[in-house]
């Protein structure tokens, strides 16, 4: 059973669609479903699958990372009446909370890179359960960047990491003796922190809860010690001050891309 079963299970349970099965029997229909604002557009694959699951017809009309202005028709739907409805929400839901996600992500990128281009924005784990796969793919269509998947794909040293094992210095050091290939993050809290992981050569340096004259500072010494090392922004950043750390970021992340944003309308009307 894959995602989308799954999801499917929790609508319709043991007993399916019963309104739907109470009334109709095999009526033909054809559907179409359009954005109820503008939008930056996520999830066609997804509504592709979802339909294809009862056996429906779905022509997809836009693409990943489109521009969708309100009122586009971005799907056309043909099936049996209980077929379109048993996916109906399962759908909507999909592209409206991709939609939401890459449309954000689009304004933050665009907001930034007016300040610096090459700055990056990503997502963090702070994901729906059991969606990531999907929130992450809406960032990426957004313009922005998905970060480490899981606690699996790279090495991220965090607050408390460091409280167990007892400095930063320490904790690289611990790590670079296990594994001298992954690529190592680590979060700090203070400059003098920052400064030890730059001199131990770590891949990515995280500045946690900074305010922005603190990151200029920092990232200004980090890049004096290794101009190799990335320098990532995360923690408290949101859209009214993340202008205000662009300039010193090669990266910033932002936790309420995936939790806290608001979807996209969409509407399927039969026709």
């Amino acid at each position: 059973m894959d995602d989308i079963d799954r999801f499917l299970k929790e609508d319709l349970g043991e007993k399916g669609d019963i309104t739907s099965d109470f009334l109709f029997t095999n009526e033909q229909v054809k559907a179409e479903i359009f954005a109820k604002q503008d939008c930056i557009f996520s999830g066609a694959d997804e509504i592709k699958i979802i339909f294809s699951k009862t056996n429906s017809k779905v022509t997809v009309n836009v693409s990943e990372g489109d521009i969708i202005k309100k009122g586009t028709i971005i799907a056309s739907v043909n099936g049996s009446a209980r077929s379109i409805l048993k996916v109906e929400r399962l759908a909507l839901n999909f592209i409206g909370r991709m939609s939401g996600i890459a449309t954000e992500t689009n304004r933050l990128v665009k907001k930034c890179r007016i300040i610096n281009p090459n700055v990056t924005i990503a997502a963090t784990r702070k994901t729906t359960p059991g969606f990531r796969r999907y929130e992450k793919k809406a960032v990426v269509a957004g313009g922005g960047e998905p970060h480490r998947f899981g606690l699996f794909d790279a090495v991220m040293i965090k607050d408390n990491h460091l409280k167990i094992v007892g400095s930063v210095e320490k904790t690289i050091k611990k790590i670079k003796q296990k594994d001298k290939d992954t690529i190592i993050e680590v979060e700090v809290e203070n400059l003098d922190d920052a400064e030890v992981a730059a001199k131990l050569s770590v891949d990515v340096i995280m500045l946690d809860n900074f305010k922005p004259n603190e990151c200029e500072i920092a990232a200004k010494k980090i890049r004096e010690i290794n101009p190799n090392i990335l320098i990532e922004i995360s923690g408290g950043i949101n859209d009214s001050n993340i202008e205000k750390y662009a300039k010193f970021a090669d990266r910033i992340s932002l936790g309420y891309l995936t939790h806290s944003v608001k979807n996209i309308d969409f509407s399927l009307e039969i026709k």
